[in-house]
């Protein structure tokens, strides 16, 4: 893609992230020109920490929504865009019935060990609520 000084609402762009907030992340577009998605705007599916998906430095496809000519600030989107996910060319392979499929995402250990706490939690809360009916059962 050829650089571009003049950012056009509705093109697709590629830049790279430069920060990562709670509420979306900032990426540099052609020129240097910043511009925000939010993370309602990350992915189709539901997004809790942008962190889980975006990393600073992920160089990712957008598409400009809007620009507000007073404040300069740019709306971007990654939904419904494909990501270049995986360099390797065998990861993007068509199956039998002709869609296009990706591993899945790579789990980090802090991620894993975070989800075994969540899971450990809810499992023993779970198992007390059990507890409780079954003594209540007993009961009557």
């Amino acid at each position: 893609m050829s650089e571009k000084t003049e950012i056009t609402v509705g093109e697709i762009y590629t830049g790279k992230v430069l920060k990562i907030k709670p509420f979306g992340a900032i990426v540099s577009l052609p020129g240097n020109a910043p511009g925000l998605v939010h993370i309602s705007q990350i992915a189709s599916g539901f997004v809790q920490n942008v962190g889980d998906v975006l990393a600073v430095g992920d160089e990712v496809s957008v598409r400009v929504l809007s620009r507000d000519a007073s404040s300069g600030k740019i709306s971007l989107s990654m939904k419904d865009i494909p990501q270049a996910i995986f360099e390797d060319e065998n990861y993007n392979e068509e199956s039998e019935d002709g869609e296009y499929y990706a591993p899945p995402p790579v789990i980090t250990a802090a991620q894993a060990a975070s989800f075994e706490e969540k899971f450990k939690a809810w499992q023993k809360v779970s198992n007390e609520r059990i507890a409780g009916l079954n003594k209540r059962n007993k009961r009557r």
